[in-house]
């Protein structure tokens, strides 16, 4: 997509909004001359924005706010109006390509299928995440969106997040691999095992490398890992609280004593690429893979570079052609079940 992109910006979702949604929209304005923003939020919030922002954007004052321990069913309810709502509505309507919001994941998550609605041929939308590892970044889905996931779901899966992935990474020819217990062949329960077989009878022009276990994330042995949405979230939880261990038990270790808080401070430049490196913030921007429109989730306690890390994330997106991509290989497995299908072959 070429000409000006304009992104829809919930301004009052987040723990430190409004001021940190502000300013990482105003750090985004100054890196992209062809992005403007439509602001949501209420005119108190909205009167805080730098000029330098106001200049590039719309400001559209609204009195809701959807809190962050909200029930996505009282969401849906009490929702109309709110900064969150209407930051999806723009996109709905086409007025923006994009919308990012750091509120109520479960919230946001209910109004995006029921504003923007799931594409054709996608039967549950999925939440991709990016994910540091010892090579760079690799997307994870599902991470939440979708306790269970079948065969043919995670098929769907994989062809998104390897658009997604594609599309903000700049990596031409992804890997794909999925979520198993094992790397052999009969490893896993029949789901995973029906949906590899799935994948490789549909012949898609993708990158497949087969199972990956939990250790090989963090190696980047594939580009994108594919599973259901329980067991993503559990790993994606579990690989944050460890970082936030190491960090933990390393500052502990570097201020244990007089010797130890010297060596720190001579290794105090190498200290802060790690810490660089293992900042959730670097990789922010979470998105609903599989809707009529693209929904940014930033984390909840970003601080402005973090929430511009998002932002960045639906800049990329919406000048990438990865819908085009996903509805593609969509069409070749609808072909690929309805053969097997015609073939006696048991549905997935």
């Amino acid at each position: 997509m070429s000409g000006q992109i304009t992104l829809s910006i919930d301004v009052m979702g987040g723990d430190h909004a409004p001021g940190a949604v502000l300013e990482g929209a105003a750090l985004a304005a100054s890196q992209y001359g062809d992005v403007r923003f439509l602001l949501h939020g209420t005119a108190e919030a909205l009167a805080r924005a730098a000029p330098a922002l106001t200049k590039r954007a719309e400001l559209r004052a609204c009195e809701g706010v959807v809190s962050m321990d909200v029930k996505p069913s009282q969401a849906l309810r009490q929702g109309k109006g709110t900064s969150m709502w209407n930051a999806l509505v723009s996109v709905e309507t086409g007025e923006a390509q994009a919308a990012v919001s750091a509120g109520n994941t479960g919230a946001l998550m209910a109004m995006a299928k029921l504003r923007l609605r799931p594409m054709a041929g996608v039967h549950r939308p999925a939440l991709a995440a990016g994910w540091p590892t010892m090579k760079g970044v690799c997307t994870v889905l599902d991470v939440g969106a979708n306790v269970e996931a079948d065969a043919e779901q995670l098929v769907e899966f994989a062809i998104m997040g390897e658009a997604f992935h594609r599309a903000v990474r700049s990596v031409a020819r992804p890997k794909v691999g999925f979520l198993n217990i094992g790397s052999e062949d009969q490893k896993g329960h029949e789901e995973i095992r029906e949906a590899a077989r799935l994948f490789r009878e549909a012949n898609f022009d993708i990158d497949f490398h087969g199972f990956v276990e939990g250790d090989d994330i963090a190696k980047g042995i594939v580009d994108v890992v594919v599973t259901d949405g329980f067991t993503g979230n559990v790993a994606l939880k579990t690989a944050e609280g460890t970082a936030r261990m190491v960090g933990y038990f390393l500052k502990e270790a570097l201020t244990s004593g007089p010797m130890a808080m010297a060596g720190a401070a001579i290794a105090s430049p190498a200290l802060k690429k790690l810490r660089e490196k293992m900042d959730p913030g670097r990789v922010n921007g979470a998105v609903f893979l599989g809707l009529n429109g693209v929904a940014v989730k930033s984390h909840g306690g970003a601080d402005a570079q973090s929430y511009c890390s998002a932002i960045n994330v639906a800049v990329r997106m919406a000048k990438s052609h990865f819908r085009d991509e996903i509805e593609a290989n969509l069409k070749r497995l609808a072909a690929t079940e309805s053969r097997l299908a015609a073939a006696g072959v048991p549905p997935t």
